[in-house]
């Protein structure tokens, strides 16, 4: 019986469990939820909701509780290079909470409640990939 309260107690927790994924750029990663179907690629256009604070949690920026996703071209200059790199091989459905340090989110201006220097964290959530004829 301990034997069968152990293999279940594994088996919720490995659902849990949530691999830290870092890029040659220095991008990190979880996947909190997988996708469905085609791999967002460059060139791409992605329908897209986002939250994006920094490390304490202090929200900066949200779509999330909105109807109205974000279109975003994947490789056309159209989000940090954070947020760009984060979206190619995400699937619809995909969530990914992303560590964005400083040089990857930087920007030509920035808002007043985001500092140039900071790590934000992004969860972003891919809500559909464009086909061609819906462009």
């Amino acid at each position: 019986m301990r034997f069968l309260y152990f293999v279940l107690l594994i088996s919720v927790l490995g659902n849990y469990y949530q691999e830290l994924i870092t890029t040659k750029s220095g991008l990190q990663y979880l996947i909190l939820k997988k996708g469905k179907g085609k791999i967002a690629r460059a060139g791409d256009e992605i329908l897209l909701f986002e939250t994006t604070s920094y490390r304490d949690g202090t929200v900066l920026y949200t779509n999330e509780n909105s109807k109205n996703p974000v279109k975003v071209k994947i490789g056309a200059n159209q989000a940090t290079d954070a947020v760009d790199e984060a979206l190619r091989g995400m699937k619809t459905g995909e969530i990914r909470k992303i560590i964005a340090p400083s040089y990857l989110v930087k920007r030509k201006s920035y808002p007043p409640n985001i500092s140039p220097d900071s790590t934000l964290v992004i969860r972003l959530h891919v809500h559909k990939i464009l086909k061609p004829k819906e462009k």
